[in-house]
């Protein structure tokens, strides 16, 4: 039998990170919904559809290698929150984790001398600098606003943050991105 490389082994895993950031991001969304902030609820409804296209986009580069393809369960997610500031550290403190492990994969793939998957990965670092940059900057906005949460929502209604997951040069998701 033929040892898996350290790359796929790692790739899967990330996969279920991706999930459960999905998932997180949905609790997140869901939270900000019943405190009636309609724009945070949609800033994290999207983040959690990036998520979940990451995830498919790693299920495609699995499927176009002819390597095995697993779909995970989820990890579990946090559900208690109690001011936005507290939910958008986490959002970013997920955030920075996903980039050590996207870095991780990158070196693996480089280790291995597989160059296709290093180049794969490359997306996925591009996009990690911009997704911890968005989150720093709403924590900042957060931070600014303190228990006025409706300065972060009126900073949303003018500002975009983040690069609202449409990028031309990003991979392919397994049945299509959302």
């Amino acid at each position: 039998m033929v040892k898996e490389s350290t790359f796929v082994t790692l790739l899967r895993d990330q996969i279920r990170h991706e999930f459960t950031a999905h998932q997180q991001y949905i609790a997140i969304a869901v939270w900000f919904d019943q405190q009636d902030l309609p724009r945070l609820a949609a800033h994290f409804y999207a983040q959690s559809v990036e998520e979940r296209n990451h995830a498919m986009m790693m299920v495609q580069y699995l499927m176009d290698r002819d390597w095995a393809v697993e779909v995970p369960g989820v990890d579990a997610v946090r559900n208690d929150f109690v001011a936005p500031i507290t939910v958008i550290e986490l959002a970013l403190a997920q955030e920075k984790a996903v980039t050590g492990q996207i870095e991780s994969l990158f070196r693996a793939a480089r280790a291995e001398g597989d160059v296709l998957s290093e180049q794969f990965m490359l997306w996925f670092l591009k996009e990690q600098v911009e997704e911890v940059s968005a989150m720093n900057s709403l924590l900042t906005i957060a931070g600014r606003a303190g228990d006025d949460w409706f300065q972060i929502e009126d900073h949303l209604a003018r500002e975009t943050v983040g690069d609202s997951g449409g990028d031309a040069s990003a991979p392919a998701a397994a049945g299509g991105a959302l």
